[in-house]
Order: C-alpha cells, then structure tokens, then sequence
C-alpha cells in the first residue's frame, strides 16, 4: 500500500508541477532482417542528460517498468523469446526503499520474431515507460508500426572478400536511428584570411565529457600506441601547406597498457593549418579528417570537412559523394550535423569543467610535494637546525611572543624563496614547454642522469652544496637583524640544506613541471609548507621539542633510503626514453632484475648488513628499521615472479608493458602451446593466426565463419583495433584468466575484426557505403562498416557470440573487465548454442 501511494504521489505532482510538455526520452527502431522469415526488432531509446529510463525487470512495488505490447491479434508473428535489453545501472532508491534498475543516455531493447503470414508487413507494438531525473517523473508511451520487407527465403549469402555483396546485407538494415551512433565529438570551423593568397584554416572539436581525442603528437610505432589526429589536404597541387598544423592545449598522462605517455585532448581542442593557394582562383580547400576518440571504449572517426573560401564558411560534410562533388557556394544545400551541434555547447561549461581538472590535478602535485618536504625534514641537514632555530629565535626576542613572531616570519619567508623558484623555473621555460618536455627523449635521458647523481650523493658518494661564498654573504646579510635579516636567514637555511633537499626539490620540480601551467609553483608551496611548519609551531610550543627524537644515525639511514628509491626511479626515466624510441634495449626483464636488486641491496642495509660511508657502528637497529626492512624484503620477494610473467599490478605503470619484454608470454612457453587441445598436431587453420595468448583467430569474417562450420563451434566476433587501449586490457587482464582462456582456445571460434586496419582494400572492393554515404578504403573501414550496420554499434571493444547462422547467441557486449561476469557470458552463449 505504501508503494502504491509514493506511485500515486509521484504522478500527481508530476501533473500539477508541469504544464508543458515534456519528452526526456525519444524512440525510434529498425529490422533487421535474418532469413527464413525470422526478423529482429531493435528498438533504440535516446535519454536526456541527467533522466533515467526505468529496466523491464522491477521488483513488485516500486517505479514502473518499461513493457513492450505486441498487437499480434491474426498471430501473423511468432514471438521467439522475451524482449531483451541492453545493460542497465542498479542502484538503492531510498523513495521506494528497494534496488532499482534504469538506463542513461541509452537504452537498446531488441524483439525476435518470426513472420508465419508471408503476406504480413506490420506488427503495431505499444511501449509503456517511466522516466526521471532527480525533480520529477513522467509516464508515458510510445505506438510503432513495425514495417517489414517483402517475403524472401533467404539472406544473400556471403562470400569471402566481396564487399560489394557486404554492403548488399548491410544495406537491409538501413539505421533510423542517428542517435544510437551519435559521436561525442562535434566539430566547426574558422577562415582566417592572412593575405590575398594565404589562409588561416582552423578546426575545433567540442569533445563530451570523460571522452578524450589523441593529439598528432602522441606517440605511434607500428601501430602500437593510439591513432594519432591527423588532416588530409585535397588538391595537393593547387595549394601548398606551410608547415604542419598546430594545436592548442593538449593533456599528457602515462599509460600503462602502452607503456608510454598519452597525448590528447579534453573538452575541447582547435588545430590550424596555414594553407597557400597556388591558384587564386581556388575558391574551395577540402580535407579529411581522422582521429580516435576514447573513454572506456575507442571510436576511430573520420570528416569530409570543406572550407568554402568564397562565402567564408567552413562545412563538415556526412556524405563522401556531396563532399566530391562539392563546388563554391554550395552550402546552403550541405546538411553538416557537426556544425550545428557545435553551436549548441556550453563554453561556460566545458571551462567549468576543465578548471575542475586542473584543479584536482594540481592538489594531486601539492600533496606529493607536501610529503617531499616531510622526507626532507628528516634529513641530516634539516632536523637538526630545528631546535638551534627555534632556540635562537626564543632567546634572541624581548619575549616570548615576539619570538613566536619572528619564528612564523621564519617560516614564511622559506614557502617565499621555494615559490619563487618554482615561479622562476615556469617563467623561464613556460607552461605548455613544460609540458612537451616531460615527453622528450632526451629529457628523459638527461633526467635519469640527474637521478644518478642524487642517489650516489644521498648513499654517501660525495655532497652537492652551492658555493660556500654564496653561504658567507647570506650569514652576513642575516647578522643585520630585523625583517630582512629573517629572510637571509631563511634563505642560509635554503642554502646550507640544499645536500639533502636539492634532490628531492629537482625531482619535485621536474614530475610538477611535466603538468604544466602553475603546477611548480603549487608543488614548491606544497614542499617549503611541510618544511615552514615546525619552525613556526615549535616556536609556538617549545614544549614539544622535548619530544622530538636526538639526532643520530638514524637521519643518516633517512638519507639512504631516500637515495635508493631516487636510484629505483632513475630507472623509470630511462624506461621511457627506450620506449619512445622502441629499442628494446631496456625491457620488463630488465627492469624488473634492476628494482629486485635495488630493493634487495636496501633490505640488506637496513638489516644492518651493508654499510655506507656515513653509518655508525651499531650493532644493533631499531625496531622501526627492522619492520622498514622486512617490508622492504617482501616487496623484493613480490618483485621476483614479475621476471616470469607476473602482472605485478602494486606497481603497475613503472616497468615497461607486458608486451614490451623478451618473454612477452613468459619464461618457458612454448609459442604453439596454445593451440586447441581438440586438434593438437593439426597447426594452424587456413587463414588463421595466433591472436593473444597463442589463441587461435581469424582476422576475416568470412574464413572464420567458414571454420566454425567445419567445426561445429560457435563463434566470437571480437571487434577490436590495434589502437584500441581497452582492448589490450580485455586481453591482458580477463582473457589472461585460465578459465577465459580455456573458453577461447577450446569451445568457441575466435574472429578478430580491426576496425583500424590501414592496410587499402583492392581498387576493385572500394566503395561509397549506400547507408553511411562514407568512402571504404581500407580493411579497417569494411569491419567498421559491419559492425555499425549489423550490429548497431561503433566502440570498441566488442563482442559478439553467434551461431553458425549468424544469430545472436545473447546479447552483445562491450569493455566488461570484471572477469567472472564475462566468463559467464561466454558461457551463456556457448550453452544457447549447444539447445
């Protein structure tokens, strides 16, 4: 009864609150035809931003599920199962206090039936729903006629190779729905006219939300790494481009699938390419435009882009033919989608979001260099000036809170001169330098030599200190007194300290000037904070010096330690460099054995059995030492598997990828030990290779299709990309799962189709899709084009399992890294296939 009256109450007030009308989701659908009568129906729901669509499956008592009421009063259809969806959100629902599936942003339900009355055309079907946002609910619905096509008694069939007879079945299943392809990039475009014969042509991309478009920087070695941004001038010799085009501000994050930095843009990005005409009567430039986008999963776009010199207008064109055909003045008739949805972006929001993160990217480097200056304290440099200073200030003062004064100055005057030099290391060399630094080789390189020499000095080699006159004019300068003798005091301690902090200051400095903009500066504040605080709050509390542990040995193991992790991560910097230039000089392997004996050298010198130049004689160690030493010892031990294999996920993102190893599969395995245990001494099918982990795959359509036939095994279509970040981890992390494995090798056929495949298709097989309007060129552009047209879905990663007449086995599924969950969805389909 409770339910039934939230039910009521939430309709009532729907009703009273709003007048207007109000539709948060739109419907629409397609057919697509199987053969032998039997049909899908797909229906596609688009949902507004921030409304949710409630799941046909809810429990009794709460919102109202979606139904689907099929009029099939002359049983002219078979209903062949219930209506499936597509993957919904569970969440509590603190109204009806239950559990609560519901769809965003898109819905996909899917119907199939088999036609018994070759004469029938339609079926009428009502659609019943629910909707909210976090204000209020609406019940509506939604009356199709489904049309179908005239009787036929099968499906063409398919032979490998010939895609005009694919583009024949794509054909059948002519999309509706613009919507459940939409891309989250949309684009527009500026003439900047320089002189009478030289352009400025510039493209800006406005990019949705968690989506990310690569920049042409970032890197791509034989197809490994993501599809950089590229733009394809027509007409080469009716212009000629000055130089490459530019971008404006990209971001720059380490990836530890590639094993290198990824370059891109976030929220938006703009490119300008400087174009000089050769013949001034040229009044039209044409270029296409690609690139990969990605979030959880990749799609890689394409754009016929026009700009139109004589009316000034630049048009983004869906069609390949109007695009060739496209002549000056013609673009009052171009429909050019990307350009009207630019329009619409709020740039108030996309800044909005933006600074949010910066921001967090920002406290990120702040807390990091907090902990640097925390490290820093507990150096042999540093902790012992904390009593002297406080001392001096407390007996040098009239009382005790101009002391307390003095002290606060003290410490104020440190986070001053620290930010100042991070100001000074982003005014000279500059944000967005910076930022291209940190992806440098040589940078890398020189910076693993830097390292070096901070840990050989931390260890005991020998001091870095700044020239002693530099030390005698500062004490000279702080024996004058007063405000300015507090800030050359300050300034002494900088100075004197600079054996133990210059290192870690150099590190700081470097990891915060790879994020650009005022990252130095936040990263100095964050590390002169941490070393200020107890001058101020001992001066404040004098008591709490008696507290403060004597000064001993132990700063001197402080400082060790400190330089064996700075030994470890030169090694990183080095790892990079070799990566970007794809030497395979520096591989897992070695990088690994290089941090196993690192880690293990430290866990011998804090169980007292190295010693280094300035340790003591002790016999014994603390307890603190011993506990940091076995922690040190474990971490050595878990090191040790990673020569063999291992993921090593507590540090992933350090050493090189798994593939970039001289054992990419591990120390021993035998490269055809992976093939199917049903046919051992057959090797390789026809038209078959080993995909990942020595699974058998077929890189065509077709041939696969054809072995899983021979076989009698269902099939697997994986629709994947070199590129494609996603995809890597699916096959890193879940397909690596023995039990996955087992599926894969044994019980299905697996067809790899790459939708970025480069490699052209033969002059003969090229063609203008008759459903997308876009030009197939290469291998890549065919797979894509299937995957859009049959399957209604352009991201990758996805999978398909079907059976030998090309049905669906269940329902299609995209990036899923929970291992469990796809394991049983591969064994879903593998059992409907066996009924």
């Amino acid at each position: 009864m409770k339910h039934i009256f939230l039910r009521l109450l939430v309709l009532l007030i729907t009703t009273i609150s709003f007048s207007q009308i109000i539709e948060p989701v739109k419907w629409d659908y397609y057919v697509n035809d199987l053969g032998n009568q039997e049909f899908e129906i797909i229906f596609n729901a688009s949902i507004d931003k921030n409304w949710h669509l409630y799941s046909q499956e809810l429990p009794e008592g709460g919102a109202i599920p979606t139904t689907f009421t099929f009029e099939n009063k002359n049983n002219d259809f078979e209903l062949l199962n219930k209506v499936s969806e597509s993957k919904s959100h569970t969440s509590y629902d603190q109204v009806f206090e239950m559990d609560l599936s519901y769809f965003e942003d898109h819905a996909t339900f899917t119907q199939k039936v088999k036609r018994i009355n070759n004469n029938a055309s339609i079926l009428p079907v009502l659609i019943e729903y629910q909707a909210c946002d976090d204000e209020k609910c609406i019940f509506d619905s939604k009356e199709f006629e489904i049309k179908f096509t005239e009787s036929s008694e099968e499906k063409p069939s398919l032979e490998a190779g010939n895609s005009n007879l694919l583009n024949n079945v794509l054909s059948q299943s002519k999309t509706q729905d613009s919507k459940a392809l939409k891309s989250p990039v949309t684009w527009s475009g500026t003439i900047n006219k320089v002189n009478d014969n030289t352009y400025d042509l510039s493209l800006t991309a406005a990019i949705e939300k968690d989506w990310h478009v690569y920049s042409k920087e970032t890197p791509n070695k034989d197809g490994i790494g993501p599809i950089p941004l590229d733009i394809s001038f027509k007409d080469k010799e009716n212009i000629t481009l000055e130089g490459t085009f530019t971008e404006s501000k990209t971001y720059t994050v380490f990836s530890e699938v590639w094993g290198f930095d990824e370059i891109f843009f976030k929220e938006n990005g703009t490119i300008t390419q400087r174009v000089k005409l050769n013949n001034p009567n040229i009044q039209v430039v044409k270029a296409e435009l690609t690139y990969q986008v990605c979030k959880e999963v990749c799609l890689n776009e394409e754009r016929y882009v026009v700009f139109d010199l004589k009316t000034n207008q630049v048009h983004i064109i869906p069609n390949y033919t109007d695009f060739e055909n496209y002549k000056a003045g013609d673009g009052n008739a171009v429909i050019s989608q990307d350009t009207t949805a630019i329009s619409k972006v709020d740039n108030a929001e996309v800044e909005k979001s933006k600074e949010k993160s910066e921001k967090k990217g920002l406290w990120t480097i702040f807390f990091l260099a907090f902990f640097g200056g925390l490290a820093a304290l507990l150096t042999p440099c540093v902790f012992p000036m904390i009593p002297l200073t406080v001392s001096f200030f407390t007996k040098q003062s009239k009382d005790r809170s101009q002391g307390v004064k003095n002290a606060i100055l003290y410490g104020i005057f440190i986070i001053v001169i620290y930010v100042l030099l991070g100001s000074l290391i982003t005014g000279i060399f500059g944000a967005s330098a910076l930022n291209a630094l940190s992806t440098n080789v040589w940078f890398n390189i020189i910076f693993f030599l830097l390292l070096i020499v901070f840990a050989i000095s931390f260890l005991g080699a020998f001091e870095i200190t700044l020239p002693q006159s530099w030390a005698n004019k500062v004490d000279n300068q702080a024996a004058k007194g007063g405000v300015i003798g507090i800030f050359f005091m300050a300034l002494a301690l900088a100075i004197v300290s600079f054996s133990c902090t210059g290192p870690i200051v150099g590190t700081l400095l470097v990891e915060s000037a790879s994020k650009g903009g005022i990252a130095p500066i936040m990263g100095m504040f964050g590390f002169s904070l941490a070393i200020a605080l107890p001058f101020a709050l001992f001066a404040m509390f004098p008591g709490w010096m008696n507290s403060l542990p004597k000064s001993g040995g132990w700063l001197n193991t402080v400082k060790v330690f400190l330089g064996f992790l700075e030994l470890a991560l030169a090694f990183k910097f080095l790892s990079n460099a070799d990566l970007v230039l794809q030497l395979h000089w520096f591989e897992r392997e070695i990088f690994i054995a290089i941090w196993i004996a690192v880690f293990g050298a430290l866990a011998l010198y804090l169980f007292g059995k190295i010693k280094l130049p300035h340790d003591d004689d002790s016999p014994r160690i603390s307890v603190g030492r011993l506990l940091l030493g076995l922690t040190t010892l474990a971490f050595t031990i878990y090191l040790i598997p990673g020569l063999w294999g291992a993921p090593l996920k507590l540090i992933s993102g350090f050493p090189p990828p798994m593939h970039y190893s001289e054992s990419p599969y591990g120390v021993g395995f035998t490269k055809l030990g992976g093939l199917s245990t049903s046919q051992p001494d057959e090797g390789l099918p026809e038209g078959a290779e080993l995909g990942p982990h020595d699974i058998i795959a077929f890189t065509d359509y077709f041939e696969g299709l054809a072995y899983a036939k021979k076989v009698n095994k269902p099939v697997l279509i994986d629709f994947t990309g070199f590129a494609c970040v996603n995809c890597r981890k699916m096959e890193e992390r879940v397909w690596a799962d023995p039990h996955v494995l087992d599926i894969l090798k044994n019980k299905i056929v697996l067809i790899s189709l790459y939708v970025d495949d480069k490699r052209p298709l033969p002059e003969n097989e090229q063609y203008v899709s008759k459903v997308t309007g876009k030009k197939i060129r290469y291998i890549g552009n065919k797979w894509s084009e299937f995957q859009t047209q049959r399957y209604k879905a352009n991201a990758q990663p996805y999978y398909v399992l079907i059976d030998l007449n090309e049905n669906n086995l269940n329902d299609p599924r995209g990036y899923t890294p929970d291992i469990e969950t796809y394991k049983n969805w591969l064994l879903e389909g593998i059992n409907n296939f066996k009924k």
